[in-house]
């Protein structure tokens, strides 16, 4: 678990982040957003002590981060950040091996390790870790940055911007590979993003900033349909918010009873996705399964507009 407490940078007469409190329960991902300036990224880096707080603290696992030495505690948290910063003279294995060769891990053990992150991010061992990072594309970069910060098998993983220059496609099938290895690992994982949709997306919990405040720290659902002050309702989307609460409903979640034939929606899809669906068919009625085929309700067109609308 992260502890934030009133966790201030001032530089000079200018405060970046103002007396910021906030808590990251243990597994789960909190994601920061706000406008240019605001101070998320300044927040993230008070945590691994890239910037050293004015004031305030920052405790994990209930221990104080500003009694630990520095290069101790950068080893025990994983640090990606946009573009990757991978070693270009290193190649894919020797980049995901740092941290574990500075904690002195035994060669075998650095090397399953790489073996079992590059196959759990899609890149075949045998393939890429002889590979430097310019044969790579973006997105396989990307994963090998991430890879790397969860070598040592951190417990808290920290990403500024992660996927800020990746294309739609790409940066969509990144979001996805980040959920998958959090919920393998259950790493607790505190992301800063200006991308509202990859904020409700990926966090449990999502942070409002502006002027170095926190407005607001809150589920996704509770910041849609109670924002805290006109900025947060501004930031999160007035003219969308049906369709971004729409986004955070799971098809099985809302299920109805019945299963009628024709027209199908997977039970992990969302209600928008399966509004889309309905609207694109031409229908006003499909049927809810699982991953097997199993039908487990439906879903009516009636039913998901319902759901959008405010409580």
């Amino acid at each position: 678990m992260i502890q934030i407490e009133a966790l201030t940078k001032r530089y000079g007469t200018r405060t970046v982040v103002d007396a910021v409190s906030m808590q990251v329960e243990r597994g789960s991902i909190a994601v920061l957003v706000g406008t240019s300036g605001s101070g998320k990224s300044t927040l993230l880096r008070m945590i691994n002590l890239l910037v050293r707080p004015t004031s305030g603290r920052v405790t994990i696992d209930g221990e104080d981060t500003s009694g630990l030495p520095v290069h101790e505690l950068r080893r025990r948290i994983g640090y990606v950040i946009q573009g990757n910063g991978l070693f270009p003279h290193r190649t894919v294995a020797q980049n995901i091996a740092t941290v574990p060769r500075l904690l002195g891990w035994p060669r075998p053990r650095i090397g399953a390790r790489v073996d079992e992150l590059l196959g759990i991010f899609e890149l075949e061992p045998a393939q890429y870790a002889g590979k430097y990072p310019h044969e790579l594309s973006g997105g396989q970069q990307q994963r090998v940055g991430v890879a790397r910060a969860l070598a040592a098998e951190p417990a808290v993983l920290l990403m500024d911007e992660p996927f800020g220059a990746l294309d739609p496609i790409i940066r969509a099938k990144a979001q996805d590979d980040l959920l998958e290895i959090q919920r393998k690992f259950g790493t607790t994982i505190l992301l800063v993003t200006h991308d509202m949709d990859e904020a409700f997306k990926l966090g449990h919990h999502v942070g409002v900033m502006s002027g170095g405040r926190l407005l607001q720290f809150d589920r996704p659902a509770r910041l849609l349909t109670h924002p805290a002050d006109p900025f947060v309702s501004r930031l999160t989307g007035t003219a969308d918010r049906s369709l971004r609460i729409l986004s955070l409903i799971k098809a099985g979640e809302a299920a109805e009873p019945g299963a009628r034939d024709g027209l199908t929606v997977p039970a992990d899809a969302s209600l928008r996705d399966a509004l889309a669906l309905l609207v694109w068919h031409g229908a006003d009625v499909s049927a809810v399964t699982e991953a097997d085929g199993t039908r487990i309700g439906q879903l009516t067109l009636q039913g998901i507009l319902a759901r959008g609308r405010a409580p």
